[in-house]
C-alpha cells in the first residue's frame, strides 16, 4: 500500500483495518461487488435495520468479506457523513448516499484502508455503473475524485466536530462525558477498536491450563482471563477451535463470564434440594450454561426464560453442544402469572439472574451498528422495561436470595441509577460486592476482581442484591 501521513486526529483510530476478501479472487467476487453489498448493508442500517438481518441476505460467497467491510465502514460512519456533506452540497438520494459514505469510511484514513484510496474510489465508481445508482455515477465519480485532490484538507475541516472525531452521535458522546467523565474517551476509543475473542472453557471437562495447553500446542497464543477464560491473541473460527462441537469451550467476552461466579459463589446451598434459578431473559443460552457448568457437582435446577421462540431455539441448541439440561421456556419474564405456577410450581428461586434488556452500549465494538440505530429516548424507554422487570422478578425470590441484575450497558441510567431507585424503593433489598460499571477495553483497576482479572472485556454493569430472610 502507498502509505501517507496519517491525518493529525485526536480521536480514536481502528486496532487494525478489517479483515476483507480479496479485491479479485481468481473464482470470488470482484471488490465493487462487496463494496455495492456493503451499500445495500449501510443503507439498511441507517433505515433503522440491524448488521445481522442485512447480512442475512447477504450471498454466502460475499457475505465475509461484506461483513468485515461492513463492520469498518460503521466504526468510520460519523466522519464518512461529515466528509460527504462537504462534497455533496444537498443530501443524495440513499442509494447514492450509502455508496459515497462507503468508499468514505474506508479510504479516509490511509493507514486504516483494507485497500489503497484510490482503488476503493475506483471499485465504488464500478459500483456505481453496475448498480441501483448508476444515473447518479458520474456525480458520484465527481465527489470521490474531488476527495483524492483535497483529502488532507477535507479531513482537517472535520476534525471540530465530535461526532466525525469519534464516529459515534452527539447525544451519544454527550451521555457518556456525562456518566463517566474520566472514562468517556477510553469508552469511545474502545468502541471503535475490534474486540478480542474470549472463550470460555467448560471445567466440567477439563481445567482450562490443559486447554491452554492445547492451543499453543497447535501455535495459538491466549492468556486467562476471569475464573475460566482464556483470551486469544487472534480470532479464530470456532471450528478451529479443539473440542467446540463436543462442548469443551464455547466463545463467550470475559465480563458476561462473570454472572454466574457473582451470582453463586458463597451462596447456601439448600439441604434436601437442588438450588433453584432463574435466568430471565436468557438467550442466546450462554450464561444459562455457564451457571450450570460452574454449579457442578452441586445440584441445581435452572429455568431459563426467552420471550422470542426462535432465540429460545438457541438457548436449547447451546445446551445441546454442552451436555446440560435446563428448563427452556418460551415466555415473558414480566408477565409470571403466565408461567410461574403453571411451569415452576409456584416455587420460589433461591438465585435470579436478570440480564435485562438495554441500548447495549457496552457491547458496540461487536455490534457497531447499535450507535447508529439507538435513539436517546430508547434509554429511558428501556430504563423502563427494567425497572418493571426487577419490581416484577423481586417477589419470587425466596427470603435470604440473591438476584443479580446485569446489563451490557455503560449507561449509567440503566446501571447504577436503576439499582439505587429499586433499592430506596425495597426495604428488604441490601446490595452485596459487585463490580458495579465495567469500562470496555480495560481491566478493573480497582482490585474489585483482582481474583477473576476480566483482562479486556466489553462494557458491562453488575449488582448482587440479596433480599432479607
Amino acid at each position: 500500500m502507498n502509505q501517507r501521513k496519517p491525518f493529525p486526529s485526536q480521536g480514536p483510530r481502528s486496532s487494525g483495518p478489517a479483515t476483507a476478501a480479496p479485491a479479485k479472487a481468481s473464482t470470488g467476487p470482484s471488490l465493487w461487488q462487496q463494496l455495492d453489498a456493503v451499500a445495500q448493508c449501510l443503507q439498511g442500517v441507517l433505515e433503522g435495520q440491524s448488521s445481522r438481518s442485512v447480512l442475512a441476505r447477504v450471498s454466502v460467497s460475499l457475505r465475509p468479506g461484506v461483513q468485515a467491510l461492513l463492520f469498518q465502514v460503521l466504526r468510520q460512519l460519523g466522519r464518512a457523513q461529515a466528509l460527504q456533506k462537504q462534497l455533496a452540497a444537498r443530501t443524495p438520494p440513499p442509494r447514492v448516499a450509502a455508496l459515497l459514505s462507503t468508499a468514505l469510511a474506508l479510504s479516509w484514513d490511509e493507514a486504516q484502508a483494507p485497500y489503497p484510496p484510490f482503488t476503493l474510489v475506483n471499485q465504488t465508481v464500478e459500483a456505481a455503473k453496475r448498480g441501483a445508482a448508476r444515473a447518479q455515477a458520474g456525480f458520484i465519480n465527481a465527489c470521490l475524485r474531488r476527495f483524492l485532490r483535497e483529502r488532507d484538507e477535507l479531513v482537517a475541516a472535520t476534525e471540530a466536530l465530535p461526532q466525525a472525531v469519534w464516529n459515534h452521535p452527539a447525544w451519544w458522546i454527550a451521555r457518556l462525558q456525562k456518566d463517566h467523565p474520566g472514562d468517556w474517551e477510553a469508552i469511545l476509543r474502545a468502541n471503535n477498536a475490534q474486540p478480542p475473542m474470549t472463550l470460555r472453557v467448560n471445567l466440567r471437562q477439563g481445567s482450562r491450563q490443559a486447554y491452554l495447553a492445547q492451543l499453543q500446542a497447535q501455535g495459538v497464543q491466549a492468556q486467562p482471563v476471569a475464573e475460566s477464560g482464556l483470551q486469544l491473541a487472534q480470532a479464530l473460527p470456532v471450528q478451529a477451535l479443539p473440542g467446540f462441537a463436543e462442548g469443551r469451550v464455547s466463545v463467550q467476552d470475559a465480563a458476561a463470564q462473570l454472572a454466574a461466579p457473582l451470582l453463586l459463589q458463597g451462596l447456601a446451598w439448600p439441604q434436601g434440594r437442588p438450588l433453584r434459578v432463574l435466568d430471565a431473559c436468557a438467550a442466546p443460552g450462554g450464561k444459562t450454561a455457564h451457571l450450570l457448568e460452574w454449579a457442578q457437582p452441586q445440584s441445581i435446577e435452572v429455568t431459563a426464560l426467552e420471550i422470542d421462540a426462535e432465540r429460545a431455539l438457541r438457548i436449547g441448541d447451546t445446551l445441546q453442544r454442552l451436555g446440560l439440561q435446563a428448563q427452556v421456556l418460551v415466555a415473558d419474564a414480566s408477565q409470571p402469572v403466565q408461567w410461574f405456577e403453571a411451569q415452576c410450581a409456584g416455587q420460589p428461586f433461591d438465585a435470579i439472574l436478570l440480564d435485562a434488556p438495554c441500548t447495549a452500549s457496552g457491547i458496540v465494538r461487536r455490534q457497531p451498528d447499535v450507535r447508529w440505530l439507538r435513539r436517546e429516548s430508547d434509554v429511558r424507554q428501556l430504563a423502563d422495561i427494567q425497572a418493571r422487570l426487577l419490581d416484577t422478578l423481586w417477589p419470587l425470590l425466596a427470603p435470604g436470595g440473591r438476584l443479580l441484575y446485569c446489563t451490557c450497558s455503560v449507561f449509567r441510567q440503566e446501571g447504577d441509577a436503576q439499582v439505587q431507585a429499586f433499592v430506596a424503593r425495597n426495604s428488604e433489598a441490601r446490595t452485596l460486592a459487585a463490580p458495579g460499571h465495567l469500562i470496555p477495553g480495560k481491566a478493573d483497576k480497582a482490585g474489585r476482581l483482582a481474583d477473576n482479572d476480566p483482562g479486556d472485556h466489553d462494557g458491562f454493569f453488575y449488582a448482587l442484591l440479596q433480599k432479607a430472610r
